[in-house]
């Protein structure tokens, strides 16, 4: 081994990388070795590090210490010569097969989806949520109506929210504990932009003021306008509930939220700041969804809602806070994202329109959607709402009797060939959720966005012949029955008691998709379970 040794410092001088180099050939047969099955095994690219493995690229207590006294890395590479194998060359194989380092321009991250599938990925340092969320559009080949959204999902809190499609996924979960039962969610989220559409719907009169600048009754852009303008002062204000620090009790505020914070008044309904008191700010916090209000937190009504710090997840630094009713809290919540992001929410949400003018990607967007008249030798857009209405009205009753004809001179092409196709045909539809619970249905059109039009269809729990929709409408979620109808052997379908038949479900939906009919009304957003 001296012979040896001497011989390779005559041929590369001391303290080159090349001696270290050469020397680490020599040793371990050739420079391929650093993925070689004699060292440690590598991790297949879609696995994340486990917690074991991402600790020994960290320094402890039990590492060895140089002869300058600084603190080295310990390494996984097995050194058979240690006299030939210097702390720099160490250091170096440790970089290389441990990429999972603070330096690192990569990681893995996993993502589940609504039926509790999950799929890991690499992902550069800088990807953001939206980047994420257009990832998974295209693999899973779903349509990017620009609904799909990524959440933060804490479990060990009971708590969940948005990530904003400009935050970068990484820095989300480099927040999370190493022992948190923490998860990135990906779903549907229609109601995520839906103030800028239907402001007013968001922000009730009586739970918003603004500066005396602006006067009299302000519509949808006005109000947008007092959010994302720095020179406004608009004002959110009204009763909740707050879970005392280190109490199990809940008391009820008077609360106020400005662009300096949110406070709470310790008199009555006065907004004097010798009685404000200030709870948290938005700078290094974030509002979090209360997953389970009165089961986990024994608060009054289900509508929780708390903010968090970014510098601390334990449970007693959480504050706690609850309203009366859905619309309160969803007040609340899109106030503090406004007050936060600002401009920044409104870039969201135009970056995508701005897009789809130059995309081909067909879009289904209530917007999107025209009255056509082809009745004649040019087609025409059909602008007069009333006429539109009148030609809907018409085509939903031709539909009808089309059907009807068709089904009493040839009977239905389903039924003819087998007679359970027309019941079974419906499963697999996206809006078709099978044998979903009431409690159930309401949880995924809640966690899907509470905005008019959002559906499901499911089996009936009560009755098994029936079905049930579930519709969300002025962010209540209603359910009606689907009844068999049977007419001269025939099997129909109707929502309004035989007045309106359907030979399936398919062609019940495509209905009232164009018609509200009995509904409060139209179907415009199925509620969507992916599996990734």
């Amino acid at each position: 081994m001296s012979d040896m040794r001497k011989r390779l410092e005559e041929l590369h001088p001391a303290g080159s990388f090349g001696e270290k180099a050469a020397l680490f050939r020599s040793a371990q047969g050739n420079v391929s070795g650093f993925s070689s099955p004699t060292l440690i095994p590598l991790r297949s690219p879609l696995q994340p590090p486990s917690a074991q493995n991402y600790r020994t690229s960290l320094p402890c207590k039990g590492n060895r210490k140089s002869r300058e006294g600084e603190e080295l890395l310990p390494s996984p590479v097995p050194n058979s010569f240690p006299e030939l194998f210097s702390s720099n060359v160490s250091s170096l194989v440790t970089e290389c097969l441990l990429p999972w380092t603070k330096n690192s321009t990569t990681q893995v991250i996993k993502v589940y989806s609504e039926d509790n599938t999950s799929r890991a990925v690499e992902v550069p340092s800088d990807i953001t949520a939206r980047d994420v969320c257009q990832l998974f559009v295209l693999k899973n080949h779903c349509i990017d109506d620009h609904s799909w959204t990524l959440f933060e999902h804490l479990s060990h809190l009971g708590i969940e929210r948005t990530i904003e499609d400009h935050e970068l996924v990484l820095e989300v979960q480099s927040s999370w504990g190493m022992d948190s039962d923490s998860k990135l969610c990906f779903r549907k989220n229609y109601a995520k932009y839906e103030f800028f559409k239907k402001p007013l719907d968001f922000f009730p009169e009586n739970m918003v003021s603004v500066s005396s600048e602006a006067n009299g009754i302000m519509n949808h852009s006005q109000l947008i306008q007092t959010f994302l303008s720095s020179s406004t002062c608009p004002e959110i204000h009204g009763f909740l509930h707050a879970k005392e620090q280190g109490r199990k009790s809940w008391k009820k505020f008077y609360f106020v939220l400005r662009r300096s914070g949110l406070y709470f008044s310790n008199k009555g309904t006065s907004k004097e700041p010798r009685h404000l008191q200030f709870i948290a700010e938005f700078s290094d916090s974030d509002v979090y969804t209360l997953l389970s209000a009165k089961k986990l937190h024994g608060a009054p009504t289900d509508y929780g809602l708390c903010v968090k710090s970014n510098k601390s997840s334990s449970p007693r630094d959480l504050k706690l806070l609850c309203a009366d009713d859905e619309q309160t809290r969803t007040c609340w919540i899109t106030a503090m994202r406004l007050f936060k992001y600002g401009m920044q929410l409104y870039e969201n949400f135009i970056h995508p329109h701005q897009k789809q003018k130059s995309s081909p990607m067909r879009s289904i967007s209530e917007n999107s959607l025209v009255a056509m008249d082809f009745s004649g030798h040019r087609s025409r857009v059909i602008e007069n709402p009333s006429e539109a209405l009148s030609v809907a009205v018409e085509e939903g009753l031709s539909w009808r009797r089309k059907s009807c004809h068709r089904l009493s001179s040839h009977g239905s092409p389903s039924t003819s060939q087998n007679p359970m196709s027309n019941i079974v045909i419906h499963m697999a539809q996206p809006w078709f959720h099978s044998k979903l619970s009431r409690d159930e249905a309401h949880r995924l059109i809640t966690q899907q966005g509470l905005i008019d039009g959002v559906f499901l269809l499911r089996d009936s729990q009560s009755n098994p012949k029936t079905f049930v929709l579930s519709l969300c409408y002025a962010q209540r979620i209603k359910h009606f029955q689907i009844l068999p109808v049977e007419d001269e052997g025939e099997m129909f379908y109707s929502l309004d008691d035989g007045h309106t038949r359907f030979t399936d479900l398919i062609q019940l939906v495509e209905f009232y998709q164009l018609n509200r009919g009995v509904l409060p009304c139209k179907l415009k957003h199925h509620c969507a379970r992916i599996t990734l």
